[in-house]
């Protein structure tokens, strides 16, 4: 005698929850990275994230800052040094023209950070825990108020 297995799938087809659903994402994330790519926090605004564009544009405003403050010093002390051949002016030069390196390497950096997290803000924006998707129960939720 021979016995199989029965396809739990197949029982009670009537009583199951139809599985022909398709899910379609409300945010592009490349529409976002794009956005965010041309002006940087318009991927924040995309998505929603509205306190994430002062902290992108301040961020991105400090470094831009910096680099051009250490920029204007950079060719004040190039200017004194090839006028006035003093090895002071020199090392000046050199220290301002590394600071400003490296603050273009920073805004980059923060440059990126804000196209990822665009990115990920994007393919999050439909997640939601508001539901215990398991019991089919709402879940607590806590808010505290200073």
């Amino acid at each position: 005698m021979c016995y199989s297995q029965i396809d739990s799938t197949t029982i009670n087809n009537d009583l199951a929850e139809p599985q022909d659903t398709l899910f379609i994402m409300q945010k592009s994330p490349w529409g976002a990275v794009l956005r965010s790519a041309i002006l940087p926090g318009w991927g924040q605004y995309y998505n929603e994230s509205y306190y994430k564009i002062p902290v992108v544009l301040g961020i991105s405003g400090w470094f831009v800052y910096n680099y051009l403050y250490n920029d204007d010093l950079y060719k004040q002390y190039k200017i004194l040094y090839v006028n006035t051949p003093v090895q002071r002016y020199k090392e000046y030069r050199e220290f301002y023209r590394d600071q400003r390196d490296l603050f273009a390497i920073y805004y980059f950096l923060a440059f990126f950070a804000n196209l990822v997290d665009a990115y990920v803000d994007a393919h999050l924006f439909d997640f939601t825990v508001t539901e215990d998707f398991l019991h089919k129960s709402p879940m607590l939720n806590l808010r505290f108020n200073f």
